[in-house]
Parts: structure tokens; C-alpha cells; sequence
């Protein structure tokens, strides 16, 4: 299964740095259709409105987590199926076995490459 690199791409972060990091490295592996949310809740928005083929999305965050944005998108019927990955920069067992759970499909660890990202995304949605 190859990746479709023109699928839309939302990244949240409540960092502007951070978000900024992770759209160049997405660009730098071929994703152009990339959208960002400073929230949870912005994010679990933009996900209702449009059609997204991955999320990446950070763990700490207020007022709504990384954490309950998976949760909620998990419940949600239309957007269970959403590949989603954590970015953390902690690395506590409890966190991924809490985002495991949740349904998370990889995690991420701070400070990251390109070619771990990719890495993650390739065995979450296959090789591109």
C-alpha cells in the first residue's frame, strides 16, 4: 500500500515552533497538503469540517490533550479509522501504553528526524 502524498495532513501542537519543525520535515518527505491547529479542540473541529489522511499530533496541550483529542476522535464514527500519531517528548511507559489504548497508531519521541517521522508513517500507512 503506497501512501497518498496529496492527502491532507493536520498537525496540532500549541507550539508555532514545533508546528513549524514538524510542516518541514513533512514537506521535506513529499507531504504539501498539510493544515495545523494550535488545540485540541481546534484540531477535533478542522477533523468534523474536512478530510484528513493522518494526524500528528502533540501530547501535551491545554485545554485539550493530545491524549482526549485521540480519545475523541476514536469516538467519533466518521473519524475512528483516522491513522493518528502521538509526538511527545516523554517517555514514560505509562503515556504509551495510556495513548496504546486510546488507539494511538505510533508515537513519536522529541527531538525527532525526518527519517524517524517517516519511519512512523511508513508503518502506520505504508511506504512511499
Amino acid at each position: 500500500m503506497a501512501v497518498d502524498m496529496s492527502m491532507r495532513v493536520l498537525i496540532v501542537d500549541d507550539y508555532k515552533t514545533m508546528l513549524n519543525i514538524i510542516r518541514n520535515l513533512l514537506v521535506q518527505l513529499g507531504f504539501h497538503n498539510i493544515s495545523e491547529a494550535p488545540d485540541g479542540a481546534t484540531a477535533l473541529t478542522k477533523l468534523r469540517e474536512h478530510n484528513f489522511g493522518l494526524v500528528i499530533s502533540d501530547w501535551n496541550m491545554e485545554p485539550m490533550t493530545g491524549l482526549q483529542l485521540l480519545k475523541e476522535v476514536r469516538a467519533d464514527s466518521r473519524l475512528k479509522a483516522l491513522p493518528f500519531i502521538m509526538i511527545t517528548a516523554e517517555s514514560k511507559t505509562e503515556n504509551v501504553v495510556a495513548a496504546r489504548a486510546a488507539g494511538v497508531n505510533n508515537y513519536v519521541l522529541k527531538p525527532f528526524t525526518a527519517a524517524t517521522l517517516k519511519q512512523k508513517i511508513v508503518a502506520v500507512m505504508g511506504d512511499f
